[in-house]
């Protein structure tokens, strides 16, 4: 069973679905206050606070077709000694100002909420999608980070500064990916097919775990009618986050340095933890090479097979208990992010997580002498906990909107057996477990006998409640 499903798969059509509801019982925002909304205008009006010199490079964005918050414009350049990479990121506090409206109600979101049938901005409209975005042909503030890498694409001078920039261009990443496949990228990130996959080894070097699970969707059908897809990268989607990783490292860098910051951070994970997973790997047939590290074995293996599935699925358990960290005079104790292998911080997307743009200011103080804006520096240690609480809505919205689904797509195969993958064993043992059905990209508790972890079993379909968000299976004797 193959549950490496491409980017375009079609699947079961959840038809009558509605997530507005989920929306409510989340305390999801709708919409503005006027307040808010007034900042937004009248702070897009009077235009970016502060001079800035204007940087005459050709960016371009590369997002999703649909999106127009758009937070980061990159520019790689070969050199005969290496690579710079030129990194524009919207620069959210030349418009949002402490203690106005705009700022009160992003403290209160945190993040962008993102649902099949909408999204819900941290920033209203007017900013997010246009006065601050990168859009082409549109001169806009940003925060520039320049990093000079050596041959290797190791990671040599730094420097973040206040510009103002162009994007020649809004591309997507089908479209990137076809033109490298085809040899006619674009010039400005031609380079991005030779470094991107320098960074996804050193990430591997680094012990960096990445989990290479196929994204569970929600997405509109042609119809109108709701669709669950796995959505599994593409090569330059990965390497695209490198770029983004590889600024955040450089962030984590000069804040640690400097005594002061915002560092997202998720310790190591234990002995214990790495054993058990080594266990389950032999249980599968999964190679694990008495000196490989949890990073070498998983950049081996790509879900294809029930049984690397059901090791992927184990292998998150790897990732938990991240956070962030805010510390002012001192190193943190925990400064490592164990999925990137380095200590990181958050700081390309400003439009849509609270903290960038705070983490922004920190830096960009350090290089300009030390001297942070007060307003940035003290509220640093209120923002774990505010980023904390977004993170649990965010994970909230998103599982309820995927249970709702799953449940809808089921709603009328009741009784009928369906092929599954066993990917995770619970706490009843061979009893209780988690299944995928890969054809309909359902992922579902299920309880009977002799359910062992990459096993493909039979499986009945024996309740699924949309309003409740609940499914059972059980196994088909």
């Amino acid at each position: 069973m193959d549950l490496s499903a491409t980017p375009s798969r079609r699947l079961r059509t959840a038809a009558s679905l509605s997530f507005h509801a989920i929306r409510t019982e989340l305390e999801v925002p709708q919409g503005f206050p006027a307040s808010v909304s007034d900042d937004a205008r009248d702070s897009v009006h009077r235009g970016p606070q502060g001079a800035r010199t204007r940087l005459v490079l050709p960016f371009v964005t590369i997002d999703p077709p649909e999106s127009l918050d758009l937070d980061q414009a990159l520019h790689i350049e070969r050199t005969p000694d290496g690579y710079v990479v030129h990194y524009a990121i919207a620069d959210v506090a030349a418009f949002v100002r402490p203690g106005a409206p705009m700022d009160d109600e992003a403290w209160r979101r945190g993040v962008t909420l993102y649902s099949p049938d909408t999204r819900t901005p941290l920033y209203p409209s007017q900013l997010s999608e246009d006065g601050a975005s990168l859009l082409p042909d549109k001169d806009r503030p940003a925060v520039v980070w320049a990093l000079h890498l050596d041959e290797s694409a190791n990671l040599t001078t730094v420097d973040v500064t206040r510009h103002q920039v162009r994007s020649i261009a809004k591309l997507s990443y089908a479209q990137v990916q076809a033109d490298i496949d085809r040899r006619a990228a674009h010039p400005s990130i031609v380079a991005l097919a030779e470094l991107g996959p320098i960074l996804v080894d050193q990430a591997r070097e680094r012990g960096a775990l990445e989990l290479p699970i196929p994204d569970q969707e929600v997405v509109r059908a042609q119809d109108g009618s709701w669709q669950l897809s796995f959505r599994s990268q593409l090569p330059v989607e990965r390497w695209n986050a490198q770029i983004s990783l590889l600024t955040g490292r450089a962030a984590a860098r000069l804040m640690l340095d400097a005594g002061v910051g915002l560092l997202r951070t998720l310790p190591a994970a234990d002995h214990h933890a790495v054993e058990q997973l080594r266990r389950v790997a032999a249980s599968l047939g999964i190679d694990w090479a008495s000196d490989a590290s949890p990073a070498e074995v998983l950049s081996a293996v790509d879900g294809c097979s029930p049984q690397e599935a059901a090791f992927i699925d184990e292998a998150a358990g790897l990732l938990r208990g991240s956070g962030y960290t805010a510390f002012d005079g001192s190193s943190p104790e925990q400064i490592e992010h164990a999925g990137v292998g380095a200590p990181y911080a958050h700081v390309t997307a400003p439009l849509r997580r609270l903290a960038d743009r705070y983490a922004n200011e920190v830096c960009l103080g350090i290089r300009e002498g030390g001297d942070v804006e007060h307003w940035a520096r003290s509220r640093l240690p209120d923002l774990p906990a505010a980023m904390t609480a977004a993170d649990r809505r965010d994970n909230e919205l998103q599982r309820a909107c995927l249970d709702a689904t799953e449940a809808a797509v089921l709603a009328d195969r009741i009784g009928q057996i369906l092929d599954g993958v066993v990917v995770e064993v619970g706490s009843r043992g061979s009893r209780d477990a988690t299944v995928v059905l890969s054809d309909l990209a359902v992922r579902a508790r299920c309880t009977g006998p002799d359910l062992s972890l990459g096993a493909t079993v039979r499986v009945k379909v024996i309740a699924a409640d949309v309003d409740a968000r609940t499914v059972r299976l059980a196994v088909s004797r």
